[in-house]
């Protein structure tokens, strides 16, 4: 069985539900986005949204990938950096619990958080306080890492740090694995895009983005940013929301739809049709199976607040996989 190694922010997710997007210009959060804040301001942003319903599960997008994968049944393992606190042991049981293989660095700062600020029409904010997940450094990653890994997948979060991704991937492609890569955050690819084009071009085999993040990296619509994207890499998936989705491999390309559902929260869809989608090719499946599977989950998980899902709900969906 091919085994799957995710790299990432390790954070947890505290998860509000918006009444109305007013509080975040109240709180200066462009809606959509993905801000780094610091410790003070992540205080400030929980303490003014004190009144609102919150929930919380273990986070970051690789590790909701990753967690993902293990659900359905693939073997895999994670790095990250958690702190020594009741949220590092909150993140480090879930890993564990989903049967992921933990690499985790750990630290006296504290553990990250990602508040998400879920809107009425279930659009995500994020405020994000990496704490002791900006740890996560070059010097962690040694080749004994990718050993018995078949493929390498990492959150676009954490190409701001290039001397840590320049490596991964680096010993990762020299350890023979498939490096998957998802942009996760289009202000992220603005600010990055220089090097987010080295990276692609060297090293990167899967490339996942959403129509934002293509854009950004592209600067065509969807369409064009699928062709542009799959002159790079052996496969480009360009996420389109209620539209579904667009693949390319070669001269092959394919639309996959979206499953009918009523969303509540459209945190960990991406990550979670990475999922979907990865499993398959790990099992090589066609290109559409693929695409499918990662709709099925994306579909699924944006019928739950936050990124996971019940373990009836893992069932309901295993059962579909095997028919």
């Amino acid at each position: 069985m091919k085994k799957i190694l995710g790299m990432g922010n390790a954070l947890v997710d505290i998860m509000i539900q918006l009444e109305s997007d007013t509080i975040l210009d109240i709180l200066e959060l462009p809606r959509g986005s993905m801000q780094l804040v610091d410790q003070n301001r992540s205080n400030a942003v929980l303490m003014a949204l004190e009144g609102y319903g919150k929930s919380q599960s273990a986070g970051g997008s690789a590790a909701n990938t990753i967690h993902g994968l293990a659900k359905l049944g693939a073997s895999c393992g994670y790095i990250g950096v958690i702190g020594e606190d009741e949220l590092g042991g909150f993140f480090v049981r879930d890993l564990i619990r989903a049967g992921v293989e933990p690499h985790l660095i750990h630290s006296k700062q504290e553990t990250g958080r990602a508040v998400a600020l879920v809107s009425p029409d279930s659009e995500r904010t994020f405020a994000t306080f990496l704490g002791a997940a900006i740890e996560l450094s070059e010097q962690h990653i040694v080749p004994d890492l990718f050993n018995n890994y078949s493929y390498f997948h990492i959150e676009g979060y954490l190409v701001q740090n290039h001397a840590l991704i320049k490596k991964a991937v680096e010993l990762a492609k020299k350890a023979g694995l498939v490096v998957s890569l998802d942009l996760a955050s289009y202000n992220v690819v603005e600010a990055n895009k220089d090097f987010l084009q080295d990276i692609v071009t060297h090293y990167v085999d899967i490339l996942f983005a959403n129509e934002e993040e293509a854009r950004a990296f592209t600067g065509e619509n969807p369409e064009g940013a699928l062709h542009e994207i799959g002159k790079f890499v052996e496969i480009a998936v360009v996420k389109t929301g209620r539209q579904g989705s667009l693949l390319k491999s070669a001269a092959e390309i394919c639309e996959i739809g979206i499953i009918p559902v009523t969303p509540i929260d459209t945190t960990g869809a991406g990550d979670l049709y990475a999922a979907g989608f990865l499993y398959g090719h790990s099992r090589g499946l066609p290109l559409r199976k693929c695409g499918e599977l990662g709709a099925l989950l994306a579909g699924n998980v944006i019928g739950f607040m936050g990124s996971k899902m019940p373990d009836e709900r893992w069932d309901q969906i295993k059962n579909q996989i095997r028919e």
